[in-house]
């Protein structure tokens, strides 16, 4: 009969439906039965009165490429009930190589710049002993808790075609053809689109403009192209920062005609006071659809708090003359730090005239981790406050407090206070047809951000504080309508005969974890990390992947691959 049956849950099937109780009865890897089962033989029951039992949550915008190797869990996100990603994003991938070591190196070199992620993680926890797309895929093939997707990204394909060329300038004729032969390639191995980026702030480790920076549009529809050949497959672009121009909008539309695919975007940001320009942003959607494509954004259903830290100096870094010295190793940052003369130099840098500027507003900065007896309990107060209870200037009281905790400590800009205005704008912008939640940015910015919450987030505050959507609609908005995106066949909604990806969750206590930094990365690097409450069990593939908040041993995700695993998404 039956090998796991969910028992008188309220089910939200992700349609958008009303709740309905019933149980949920699965077989293998699929659900079989969504009914009354007041039989079910010697299968394990799972007792789920007065939760919820909705679709595994479907997260489209993740960067967990090289995370595969070294936490087949991709924590944290299957502990806020996502059952399927999507990598590859940003035009940031770690395949295809080269033969030669030094495409290898500088790839690691580029993720660990743009991406936040820490380079000895990437040194130690990385094998890159692939050449393909189909040797990468293959070396983690059936070891993951979840479902995973990954894109081909064109500045790894840049850099294996042009070597060192990637960053100087345009593409020949004949590297354009073989960047095709190896797109094409890739695809047919299972690669599930085409990514890429314009956006200014991507800069390799040498400070250079990333290899897709370099290409013009006349390359990057080149390859939008190939993309057109193998079905189940889609675009993601980054094409600036800031309010988009009619070159982007231009681009956009050209890029998803010539694939005769989806492309979304990715970022936007919404508050009540942004709206008008989120508004602006969207109207790519609208251009594309005059052309015959299909092109969304992607939005972070939540605000965004940046982290800052000495110790990695991301963001911190792009302040006038403070690039070398970020860049330094630990100790020799440390005794830079500890230098009057040095610390003033940075400072006079900071406080001089740019956009960064409010950054360098030291007195305003809240502290919001420390890790030592001695700076605890400044966690929470603001450096103006803690300075002028020492009796020191802002940034000598920071640069003190950061010494003292060996450089790790964290701080960032007072949060904002939100209102219901800030959600309800959030909430009109999802129901629109040209965006979509997502842009997590998962396994990415790991000294910086912690989005990868997003959805326990959306039920705790777009659901049950503010009201803004029903629990129906917000299941919807993060399930079935980022499945449809990618085209994910049998997935995204609770239904009989789909895969048995399944989150049981409390409606009532739902929510993220504070977050806090863990230091378990290769080479002992640290993450943003946080775990949610109220979710009570998650399945993949009908198998229990997490546990009243802990992971199992169980590892039952599918290797999502294009024209298997998807179906070409529709354009309308």
């Amino acid at each position: 009969m039956y090998d796991v049956v969910i028992r008188g849950g309220s089910v939200v099937d992700g349609t958008g439906g009303p709740a309905k109780v019933a149980d949920v009865g699965i077989r293998g890897q699929r659900i079989e039965t969504v009914g009354s089962l007041p039989d079910v033989g010697d299968a394990r029951v799972i007792d789920a009165a007065g939760l919820v039992v909705a679709p595994g949550f479907v997260d489209v915008h993740t960067h967990y490429d090289a995370q595969v190797f070294w936490d087949t869990t991709l924590s944290p996100s299957p502990l806020h009930g996502v059952t399927t990603v999507i990598g590859g994003n940003c035009g940031f991938t770690i395949a295809p190589l080269s033969s030669e070591p030094a495409d290898g190196d500088y790839l690691m070199r580029m993720l660990a710049r743009v991406e936040g992620m820490p380079l000895e993680s990437l040194q130690q926890g990385v094998p890159w002993d692939w050449t393909s797309f189909g040797e990468y895929l293959d070396r983690f093939d059936g070891t993951l808790s979840v479902n995973a997707g990954f894109k081909v990204g064109h500045s790894a394909i840049r850099r294996v075609v042009m070597g060192a060329d990637a960053t100087a300038g345009p593409a020949s004729p004949e590297q354009l053809d073989a960047m095709r032969s190896l797109l094409r390639e890739s695809l047919a191995a299972g690669g599930l689109g085409f990514s890429s980026t314009w956006s200014r702030t991507h800069n390799d480790a040498d400070g250079n403009m990333v290899p897709s920076r370099h290409a013009d549009p006349a390359e990057i529809i080149a390859l939008c192209e190939v993309v057109s050949e193998f079905p189940g497959t889609s675009l993601e672009f980054l094409p600036m920062v800031g309010p988009f121009d009619d070159t982007a909008f231009d681009l956009m539309a050209d890029m998803s005609v010539a694939a005769q695919r989806p492309l979304n975007w990715n970022l936007l940001n919404v508050t009540a006071k942004s709206l008008d320009d989120a508004w602006h942003q969207l109207e790519g959607g609208n251009r594309a659809a005059e052309r015959g494509g299909k092109v969304v954004g992607l939005t972070i259903p939540m605000a965004m708090g940046l982290r800052l830290s000495f110790l990695t100096g991301f963001v911190l870094d792009a302040l006038p003359g403070w690039e070398d010295a970020m860049a330094l190793p630990l100790d020799q940052k440390m005794s830079l730090l500890a230098d009057p003369d040095a610390r003033a130099a940075l400072d006079a840098g900071a406080q001089t005239d740019h956009p960064l500027r409010g950054i360098a507003h030291w007195s305003s900065k809240v502290i919001t981790e420390c890790f030592s007896d001695e700076t605890r309990p400044y966690e929470g107060r603001t450096v103006g406050e803690i300075a002028e209870e020492l009796g020191k200037e802002p940034f000598d009281t920071l640069v003190d407090i950061a010494l003292a905790d060996d450089l790790r400590t964290a701080f960032a800009l007072p949060e904002r206070a939100e209102d219901r205005t800030d959600w309800e704008a959030r909430a009109a912008v999802w129901r629109d047809g040209r965006a979509v939640i997502g842009a997590s940015d998962a396994g990415a910015h790991l000294d910086l951000l912690g989005t990868f919450n997003y959805s326990t987030h959306v039920l705790a505050k777009a659901v049950r504080e503010f009201g803004v959507v029903s629990l129906e609609e917000a299941v919807q908005l993060i399930t079935q309508v980022p499945a449809s995106l990618y085209g994910l066949i049998d997935r995204g909604e609770l239904r009989e005969g789909a895969f048995a990806d399944v989150v049981v969750f409390d409606p009532q206590t739902v929510a993220p974890k504070p977050l806090r930094t863990r230091f378990d990365l290769p080479g002992g690097a640290g993450r943003i990390y946080g775990e949610a409450d109220g979710i009570d069990r998650v399945l993949v593939n009908g198998q229990e992947i997490v546990v009243d908040g802990a992971f199992t041993s169980a590892r039952p995700g599918t290797l999502l691959r294009s024209g298997r695993d998807t179906r070409t998404p529709a354009l309308t």
